[in-house]
């Protein structure tokens, strides 16, 4: 997979993590991952196969199919999903890696991204999938702001207390990360949406 996470939390208690897909095994998508301040996790897409995948691997106590647009630079994120409007808006570039294999991501980044950025660059999914996240950029977010519809949440906050979507958490402090996960072993069903969209 290719394509960028965004992530943040506000003064309301809502958490975000948007991940905006140039390239998966179903294509082009968009998924937001919804922490609410009650703590229930709640799964925004475009389409029944992006809830689908996605719920393949994560686990969420609701889903939405919802109309999806999203305009998004290196630097910026603006995105309608449903209820939602989000715009994030990220500073000057403070990490950028080269490609690398994937027992490095795990033996090398892993012990550093920890206790660094409080996030796990390996692991396995709830649903038995093996995860490799491979950052290639990093920006902090310097400004944000969110609605649920059309009320404002508050300032920007940090993504804590855990979301709980998987075995991995976004870096606290709100963030625009490109990245490149690769996933091991699909379940029958990744395998089966997979499939199904090649076709």
């Amino acid at each position: 997979m290719r394509g960028t996470i965004s992530s943040s939390g506000f003064a309301s208690g809502d958490r975000f993590v948007v991940g905006h897909w140039l390239r998966s095994p179903i294509g082009a998508t968009v998924d937001v991952m919804w922490a609410r301040p009650d703590g229930r996790r709640v799964l925004l897409a475009p389409d029944r196969t992006t809830v689908e995948f996605v719920t393949a691997v994560y686990d969420f106590d609701e889903t939405r199919v919802v109309p999806v647009s999203i305009d998004a630079s290196a630097r910026h994120l603006h995105l309608h999903a449903g209820p939602v409007e989000l715009r994030l808006h990220a500073g000057r570039r403070v990490l950028l890696l080269p490609p690398r294999p994937r027992w490095f991501t795990r033996a090398i980044e892993g012990p550093i991204a920890r206790p660094l950025l409080g996030v796990h660059t390996w692991g396995t999914s709830p649903t038995g999938v093996q995860e490799w996240y491979q950052a290639r950029s990093c920006r902090f977010l310097v400004a944000a702001t969110g609605r649920i519809d059309g009320v404002e949440l508050g300032p920007m906050s940090s993504l804590r207390p855990a979301c709980g979507f998987g075995f991995s958490e976004s870096p606290a402090r709100p963030s625009m990360v490109a990245v490149r996960p690769s996933l091991l072993v699909p379940s029958p069903d990744q395998e089966r949406i997979a499939t199904r969209v090649a076709e």
